[in-house]
């Protein structure tokens, strides 16, 4: 019997096309642009912020003043849910700023005549990313291929644990750029995973508002930059008219020493999907070129920053 589906979700949008379910998907939202099939989908949620016309602080300070004023950062197309009738809406209790969160599935439920089930992913962790990809596949009817995919995705793992020797780098991530944020949540682990040391931030907590002291102090081998939502070119735009004439920034080792790389965050690391799992195989790939030299990623998954 089919099962009309809704995503509030990207990542959850992804692995419905990855269980290959996508024929029952019925709504989904404006960041849901991979497979590129996805974009062509009904919306049935927007985005009130225009992060493409704004800088890194602009976007900042808007999302702020939104919690502050207890307003929402995301909006509903009532029109296109009705239409969409679901059967199941899939969200996200991960963050409240990444996309859309409990106040629009209220909503959802309010104006639909026929109430949905309600399914909510809450991964901080690679193993409750994989958790979520258990219980989806389940919601769908899809176990055998949701456990296919796993097998997948914990063998390449496992194949880059075998390669990495030397632990010693150490690197920081950073999600944003102005005003500096940690990166938590799933990325020290995929840091740790690829063979890196962590620094400040730790696996499973939230990210944080951070000093350009800490970031100092911390002293790293390696600095990443992951801007939520970004992708590589939006970095280094971003990178350039933030960082890159701070002279207190180019005095830091690894600013000097050319170790400073941007990566497609919107792709590969700030969303809790199946994806994470290359992100890991870039970040193999910048912290040990050498042993990683051979291992295939996405065109412009990753630059180095000169």
């Amino acid at each position: 019997m089919e099962k009309r589906i809704v995503s509030f979700l990207p990542s959850a949008t992804e692995l419905i096309y990855e269980l290959g379910a996508q024929e029952d998907l019925y709504g989904v939202t404006h960041e849901c642009k991979f497979p590129t099939e996805a974009s062509l989908k009904p919306k049935v949620i927007n985005s009130v912020i225009d992060s493409e016309k704004l800088t890194s602080s602009q976007i900042n300070t808007i999302t702020c003043q939104l919690l502050n004023d207890k307003k929402d950062i995301f909006e509903l197309n009532e029109k296109n849910l009705i239409d969409a009738n679901p059967d199941i809406i899939i969200t996200q209790e991960t963050c409240s700023v990444c996309a859309a969160y409990t106040n629009q599935v209220n909503k959802a439920i309010k104006i639909l005549e026929k109430k949905p089930s309600v399914y909510s992913m809450d991964p901080h962790n690679l193993e409750e990313i994989f958790e979520s990809v258990r219980e989806i596949g389940i919601v769908l009817g899809r176990e055998v291929k949701a456990q296919e995919i796993l097998e997948s995705l914990k063998k390449r793992i496992q194949k880059i644990k075998n390669r990495v020797k030397d632990k010693s780098s150490k690197v920081l991530a950073l999600e944003w750029l102005d005003p500096f944020f940690t990166a938590g949540h799933w990325i020290p682990e995929m840091i740790k995973i690829a063979g890196g040391r962590n620094l400040i931030s730790r696996a499973g907590e939230h990210s944080r508002r951070m000093s350009f002291e800490e970031v100092k102090e911390s002293n790293p081998d390696i600095i990443i930059l992951i801007p939520c939502g970004f992708d590589v070119k939006r970095t280094v735009l971003e990178y350039k008219s933030i960082l890159a004439k701070n002279q207190a920034w180019l005095n830091i080792d690894a600013v000097k020493n050319n170790k400073v790389f941007a990566v497609d965050a919107n792709s590969f690391f700030s969303k809790p999907n199946i994806r994470t799992i290359e992100g890991i195989e870039i970040l193999a790939k910048i912290i040990h070129p050498n042993e990683f030299q051979k291992t295939i990623v996405s065109e412009n998954s990753f630059s180095k920053i000169e």
